[in-house]
């Protein structure tokens, strides 16, 4: 006996929110009380695309995404350099390895956006590695760039999670010249090492030049902000041989892991 759907016994009944099943009801899944949800889901989505590409490890690239390939001033060096970087750390990083069952390591790894973000993740697609990209969702919608791996392009809408995910497989933080957003991820690591929140992994700032001027570092020693120490936690680099050298003299391995 076929069951009727939708009888006139029963219309408001089958067309009510509350009968939709909950995890096929935007209303529900998207309302207040499912944000712990939400979250949950942020995490759970890349982790198992992460875990079935093998990523056990990255290096984090950051810069700004105002940054062109044939910009003026430095933008053209800044760019072409992240470029190169993200070339030569994924030849010699780990992240080519394709054997079955054997994990990649020093995946770079973006904000998925234009500019330095962008040229990093070209850099890993011209030799073939994957690259991930992190994308956030923002009021004046940002685009993925073209060269993250497709199966590795993300979008989150929390900032904590995307920051979880840049940070949790990090080996190494690499960051180009920016504003705002690249400061935030900057200061988000730097804060992590300096209470030890995070393995001790290293950070290289890209063009001295640029850092010491829009950051006084000096100023907050000075004052007692932060510890004379503290600039220990990062270096400063000028070309993308140069990275990859100071990564390898703070322990980067290529291949490994950092627990």
């Amino acid at each position: 006996m076929s069951e009727t759907r939708g009888s006139p016994e029963n219309a408001d009944q089958m067309a009510s929110a509350s009968y939709r099943l909950a995890a096929l009801d935007p209303d529900f899944i998207l309302g207040d009380s499912m944000r712990g949800v939400r979250f949950l889901m942020e995490y759970a989505k890349a982790e198992e695309s992460l875990r079935a590409w093998g990523v056990r490890s990255t290096i984090v690239v950051f810069g700004s995404a105002r940054i062109a390939e044939h910009g003026t001033g430095q933008h053209a060096r800044w760019y072409n350099e992240a470029r190169a970087f993200g070339r030569l750390a994924s030849e010699r990083g780990g992240a080519l390895r394709n054997t079955p069952g054997q994990p990649r390591d020093n995946v770079i790894a973006t904000g998925g956006g234009p500019g330095v973000m962008g040229a990093a993740n070209r850099g890993a697609h011209d030799v073939g590695a994957p690259s991930i990209g992190f994308n956030i969702t923002l009021p004046h919608e940002q685009e993925p760039n073209p060269w993250s791996t497709p199966e590795l392009t993300f979008r989150f809408h929390y900032f904590a999670m995307r920051k979880m995910h840049l940070a949790m497989r990090a080996n190494a933080l690499v960051v180009f010249p920016g504003g705002f957003g690249t400061f935030d991820e900057l200061f988000e690591i730097l804060t992590l090492r300096q209470t030890e929140k995070s393995p001790p992994i290293p950070i290289v700032l890209f063009d001295e030049a640029y850092w010491r001027s829009v950051i006084n570092f000096d100023a907050l020693i000075e004052h007692g902000m932060i510890a004379a120490s503290d600039p220990g936690l990062f270096r400063f680099a000028e070309d993308a041989e140069g990275i990859w050298r100071t990564l390898l003299g703070c322990g980067l391995r290529p291949g490994e892991s950092i627990e």
